[in-house]
């Protein structure tokens, strides 16, 4: 599968993003898919999950009731919808697909909060 990020860009704090990840190929149902983080000069983080028929999301403490995580699997898309975004969500934030043990990235997508 391949994996496209887009929507980040330039917020101010208090401010909405929805990011979208498109995936290509005709299994994405069965992926179960994640949002990660990379802030500058950081590791990677872990933002949210959620399983193959969208059900049962998860969330970082630092994300929860502010982001959600949504898919649609009949447009093959993956989404986070980020409310009261803060300077500290700055980051690129990646999609992962993952299928039988194998994680699939995107090239991420840049969000910078200013303040």
């Amino acid at each position: 599968v391949q994996l496209v990020e887009s929507g980040g860009g330039l917020v101010q704090a208090g401010g909405s993003l929805r990011l979208s990840c498109a995936a290509s190929g005709s299994t994405f149902s069965s992926y179960h898919m994640n949002w990660v983080r990379q802030a500058p000069g950081k590791g990677l983080e872990w933002v949210s999950d959620i399983n193959s028929g969208g059900e049962i999301p998860m969330y970082a403490d630092s994300v929860k009731g502010r982001f959600t995580i949504s898919r649609d699997n009949a447009k093959n898309t993956l989404y986070l919808q980020m409310n009261s975004l803060k300077p500290e969500d700055t980051a690129v934030y990646y999609c992962s697909g993952r299928l039988n043990g194998i994680d699939y990235w995107g090239k991420g997508t840049l969000v910078t909060v200013s303040s």
